[in-house]
């Protein structure tokens, strides 16, 4: 794959503005995809297109729940993976009656999570449904 050349940008255009205007200018380009404020700048100038983001407040909120719920079955899993290890380990019969009512637990938390991504997932879908 062949590296993209860096181009010198050695012109300077200055611009005076009024605060609000200002303000309007950097707010703008926020909601657009460039990284920089003289990025925005030089399309406005040069009548480039600017591609603006768009939100989607269900995607949004989807994908804040999907996190919190992707941690915490991350925690379980590593919980579970290590129950099993020590579950090898085991020799004596009764230590095994130890580790399954022990471990019991873990097992009902992680279907409540599953049930939870499911509850979540039905809602998102019937949110998109109406959208």
């Amino acid at each position: 794959m062949k590296k993209k050349e860096k181009i010198n940008l050695t012109r300077r255009v200055t611009v005076r503005l009024k605060p609000e205007e200002y303000q309007q200018l950097h707010s703008q380009c926020k909601q657009s995809t460039c990284r920089k404020f003289s990025e925005y700048a030089r399309k406005i100038l040069l009548q480039k297109p600017i591609v603006t983001k768009v939100r989607n407040q269900s995607a949004d909120e989807f994908l804040a729940v999907a996190l919190q719920l992707k941690n915490e079955l991350s925690a379980v899993g590593n919980n579970y993976n290590q129950a099993v290890k020590k579950l090898h380990l085991l020799h004596d019969p009764r230590d095994l009656k130890d580790w399954v009512s022990r471990y019991e637990n873990e097992r009902l938390r992680l279907h409540k999570m599953a049930d939870e991504i499911f509850v979540k997932m039905d809602q998102i879908y019937q949110l998109w449904l109406r959208g």
